[in-house]
């Protein structure tokens, strides 16, 4: 005898399974943001996902940590027995805005054969396209696992004021991270900022989660065309050249002359950073900032930067790496102002490879 098939209770059924399904994904969490075709299907990529215009560029930003990590060439294999691994972590400047993987200061480096200690430097490029010390740290935090022999921390002032903390996306949405990183490492983050985003039990759930898992999938569609042409981000014929005609301005953010407030930055960050590495070789570089001759030069050296406030800056890390016994480098004028882009930070092809041969012998001489 044909049983007659109830429309209405399938329905029923089917909602029922998907309801419990999304409560099972929410509680238990699998990891599939770890599954990749990267580095099996597809080759790694040279730094991390970030794309504004996916579908010219073959990239995009997504904020799950490890879809990111997954993505990228470090994550391939085990790091080999005769080689010298440095990790760079930065901003957009390490990450190379307008420049091809192969001429960021990663790439620059890789291309010199260098060796330290009897081993092949192979440069890793973690850098993220925001300013901030502690998506600096984070992201440390997460490079820590495929064990560096150096880490190369670049940074400048722009990511030391505390109100630039949690405004990179990618720190304000992982809130869970960045509490790990204040149990663990003493990171201080504020437990009410309005700035993180809390995942709820909904959005741990398929359809609460939907978009990232999406994106994740997007992510990995991608990988045909980066495997294609490496091309990564959007190469312009042109663009807006960096500022050198500047506002007769002497406020950095809020702060005003004479006096640099260092409890208006995130030092607690850049002292977590020196934890998270370790007993690991950490050098920060005061990375090199456009020194313009233009217009009320006197007063700014460039956009982000008044003068009395840099110069402070800079005293104040000299004071503190001596204090604490820090391997910091202080690079600010190494670089010529006709080898900037469009930013005050971001290096020509050229600039990028200056910047390398300043840092070949202190990586060398980190061996000694």
């Amino acid at each position: 005898m044909n049983q007659i098939i109830k429309p209405l209770n399938v329905l029923i059924k089917g909602l029922s399974l998907f309801i419990i399904l999304n409560f099972l994904f929410a509680a238990w969490q699998p990891r599939l943001e770890r599954i990749s075709a990267y580095n099996v299907v597809f080759p790694g990529r040279e730094r991390l996902p970030f794309g504004e215009k996916s579908a010219q560029a073959y990239n995009l930003s997504l904020f799950d940590l490890d879809a990111m990590f997954a993505s990228h060439v470090i994550h391939r294999e085990v790091k080999a027995d005769d080689e010298f691994r440095v990790i760079l972590i930065g901003d957009s400047s390490v990450w190379g805005t307008l420049l091809k993987p192969e001429e960021t200061l990663a790439g620059q480096l890789n291309v010199a054969n260098l060796s330290a200690c009897g081993k092949k430097v192979r440069a890793y490029n973690l850098g993220y396209p925001t300013i901030s010390l502690t998506k600096d740290v984070m992201l440390l935090s997460f490079g820590m696992e495929y064990d560096p022999d150096l880490i190369l921390w670049m940074t400048t002032l722009e990511a030391f004021p505390i109100e630039k903390q949690t405004a990179s996306p990618v720190v304000a949405k992982n809130e869970e991270t960045l509490h790990r990183l204040g149990g663990r490492y003493g990171l201080e983050v504020e437990a009410d900022n309005p700035g993180l985003i809390q995942k709820s039990f909904w959005k741990n759930t398929i359809i609460g989660d939907q978009r990232a898992l999406a994106d994740i999938i997007r992510l990995q569609l991608y990988g045909v065309m980066w495997a294609a042409t490496g091309v990564d981000q959007i190469y312009p014929s042109d663009y807006v050249p960096a500022q050198i005609d500047l506002a007769a301005d002497e406020k950095f953010h809020e702060a005003e002359p004479p006096v640099l407030d260092m409890k208006s930055l995130a030092l607690n960050a850049l002292e977590t950073g020196v934890r998270v590495a370790a007993e690991t070789a950490l050098m920060i570089v005061n990375e090199p900032i456009l020194i313009s001759s233009g217009a009320n030069s006197n007063i700014r050296y460039n956009f982000f930067y008044p003068r009395w406030a840099y110069d402070q800056y800079r005293g104040m890390m000299s004071a503190l790496s001596e204090q604490n016994n820090w391997n910091y480098v202080d690079l600010w004028d190494a670089i010529p102002a006709d080898e900037f882009t469009n930013s005050a930070i971001h290096l020509t092809p050229e600039g990028e490879a200056l910047l390398a041969e300043n840092l070949v012998p202190l990586i060398v001489e980190m061996c000694k």
